[in-house]
């Protein structure tokens, strides 16, 4: 009994004794993590992005210095040039006033839904549109093609940019030069409408004759009967032989145009300079960028309004009684959900590239509200601004406004121009037109480099917290040379051709794959509960809207208008200027080199996976280990698995089924 007493004894002494050896390296295993997070903390706020300061909640990438800086940015990313140069002409086009029942519809049950998606998105994962697809590895080729389309329209749209550089400056003359026909023109320019020949009665017999012939002989021409000279504005002129020097066509390319060159490189060094410092420096200039142009616009319509023939323009823009009958149209509807989703600029990575750098808790919801009724009240205000000048201009020209209203560029540099050249001390009023334009243009470019450069962040994050100047000056000069295609005698070609085919179904396509793979693959209710982590829990009522649109109404919208877009494909053509077969073909490669990332990135996705296929293609269907909010204190419960990106090494522990967990 003794001896089974002192084995007793020393076994449970050797417990004692092993239990506090475990203890005591488990309290210095602990100790030893404190001091390594405590240096690894150290090491961050050191390294920290040069656009995060101190006070920034994510010291690795930055946040917003205040919700100002972030609203201005979405607005100024929001309203751009479209606003200006093509809602107008639709409202007009399209029922005038009544069009606004139409596109309230389709701001309603397209526009916000997605609007309001996205910036959730980005918010959420803290992350830019390539590495937000987190949330389903199979999709993530979608964030590739919005990068990619982003990379094409950045080049050409700060073309546009430089255009109006170009007319900012020539307005600094006492003269405009558009405002008469000079040495650049030829004999078909002329300020007025010419009367080729008409009928008139001599001798009691109705005559066909020339008018030189009705004239000469005292006779007047009888009404309705009246054939006019094929004639063009000197501001049209000017547009095509001195601003672009315009060549016959795509096949000739012909030389740099100089002074075109010279503007896109000033564009790009302003783009540049707003943006060395990513969003702390971007964040400042749009308090003037994106306000400014309000500015002008209401100057513009005041001035407009006190011109004679203003409520003849006006009319025409709304309609004396809006044509109610032209809703029965297809073509209509069609038109306003194509307006609302390209003027939102949804789907193209902009808006989860710009919410990424929010905090946590930020209303999106109330953000993404306010950012699209702005954005479509802007575009019904900047209506009556334009139409204004351009009744004046119809009724100084004796013209119906129909003959005088246009969109795109003939309606910013060509019938706008000249209805500014009528107007007492023009060079004023022609200067603060094209800095609208520049300001307007200038907001959007901003945001469309500050996604390329976050996705590049998000790739290489500690190059970017040691070299973002460099790398943002690069990816700038980058950009300008490969826009100099489009600063070529054939350089409108180019522009057109971009714009036809890249920001029209890359865009479509993208935004159809994310709100499937979003709504249906990662499911619509978890994708609620994400956005409640955020914005607070909400009522099931609150949510019945959202989940309408997201589930139903939205997709069914986009798949029509990208099959009717599909449908009604036309060749592209600038004017009456056709393109050739290898023109067309070029415009199907760029879209094809855009959408084309979608199933090779699906593919390597599948690939790198493991187990059998199915079991790939399923582990693919599912959001990584590493998805969630990118700071643990907002991860909670639900996500409370995830693990910082840099530890997953450490961390990571294979399985046989394909799937990759993470100790907590």
């Amino acid at each position: 009994m003794a001896a089974l007493s002192c084995c007793t004894k020393w076994s449970f002494g050797c417990k004692v004794w092993r239990e506090g050896k475990v203890q005591g390296y488990r309290e210095r295993k602990r100790r030893e993590e404190k001091l390594l997070d405590e240096e690894e903390d150290f090491s961050l706020s050191n390294e920290k992005d040069a656009h995060a300061s101190d006070s920034d909640e994510n010291l690795e990438r930055g946040n917003w210095s205040n919700k100002a800086d972030y609203l201005l940015s979405m607005v100024g990313y929001a309203v751009g040039l479209g606003n200006v140069w093509r809602f107008p002409y639709l409202t007009y086009q399209n029922g005038g006033g009544a069009f606004l029942i139409p596109y309230t519809l389709m701001l309603a049950l397209a526009g916000l839904p997605l609007f309001f998606m996205e910036c959730s998105l980005g918010q959420f994962a803290s992350l830019g549109p390539i590495s937000v697809w987190r949330i389903l590895p199979l999709f993530q080729g979608v964030g590739v093609t919005m990068v990619i389309i982003s990379t094409f329209v950045a080049i050409y749209y700060n073309v546009i940019i430089a255009y109006a550089l170009y007319y900012l400056f020539a307005s600094f003359q006492k003269v405009l030069p558009w405002s008469d026909c000079f040495s650049w023109a030829d004999e078909f320019c002329s300020k007025t409408r010419l009367i080729s020949d008409c009928n008139a009665t001599l001798n009691g017999e109705i005559i066909h004759a020339n008018y030189s012939f009705i004239t000469s002989n005292n006779l007047t021409c009888i009404n309705d009967t009246i054939n006019y000279k094929p004639v063009q504005f000197p501001s049209e002129q000017y547009w095509n032989k001195v601003a672009l020097q315009r060549s016959s066509g795509l096949d000739e390319t012909g030389n740099i145009v100089w002074y075109l060159a010279l503007c896109l490189l000033l564009s790009w060094m302003i783009v540049g300079a707003a943006l060395f410092k990513g969003i702390k420096s971007s964040g400042k200039v749009v308090y003037f960028t994106a306000l400014f142009p309000y500015v002008i616009l209401l100057i513009l319509l005041v001035r407009g309004a006190t011109l004679e023939g203003a409520l003849d323009g006006i009319e025409y823009y709304i309609g004396k009684q809006s044509n109610i009958t032209k809703l029965m149209e297809a073509e209509v509807w069609k038109d306003a959900a194509t307006q609302i989703f390209y003027s939102l600029s949804v789907a193209w990575g902009g808006l989860v590239a710009l919410s990424s750098y929010n905090k946590f808790h930020n209303n999106c919801y109330s953000d993404a509200i306010f950012v699209c009724v702005t954005n479509c009240l802007t575009s019904v205000f900047a209506g009556f601004a334009i139409f204004s000048v351009l009744g004046h201009m119809a009724f100084v020209l004796e013209r119906p406004v129909s003959e005088v209203v246009d969109s795109g560029f003939d309606l910013a540099f060509v019938a706008y121009p000249e209805a500014l050249s009528k107007l007492p001390v023009s060079p004023l009023w022609s200067f603060l037109f094209f800095f609208m334009l520049l300001l307007l243009g200038l907001d959007s470019q901003f945001a469309t480099i500050e996604t390329l450069t976050t996705t590049i962040q998000d790739i290489y994050p500690q190059m970017m917290k040691k070299l973002r100047i460099p790398i943002t000056l690069g990816v700038c000069i980058l950009l300008f040379f490969l826009g100099l295609i489009c600063v070529t005698q054939a350089g409108i070609y180019w522009v057109n051709l971009i714009d036809h085919f890249c920001a029209g179904w890359g865009i479509l396509i993208a935004a159809v794959l994310e709100i499937i793979g979003i709504v249906y693959i990662y499911g619509g209710n978890r994708f609620i509960e994400d956005i409640e982590m955020m914005i607070g829990k909400k009522s099931c009522f609150f949510w019945l809207w959202w989940r309408m649109c997201w589930f139903f109404l939205t997709p069914v919208l986009l798949v029509a208008i990208l099959v009717w877009s599909l449908v009604t494909f036309s060749t592209p053509t600038y004017g009456s200027v056709l393109y050739p077969a290898w023109g067309t073909a070029v415009g199907w490669c760029m879209i094809i080199f855009c959408v084309i990332w979608i199933p090779i990135v699906a593919v390597v996705k599948i690939f790198k996976a493991e187990g059998n296929i199915c079991q790939r293609i399923v582990s693919c269907c599912r959001p990584t280990a590493n998805w969630g909010p990118y700071l643990e204190c907002h991860r909670g419960e639900r996500y409370s698995h995830v693990v910082n990106p840099k530890k997953e090494k450490e961390h990571e522990i294979p399985t046989v089924s394909g799937f990759t967990y993470f100790r907590e």
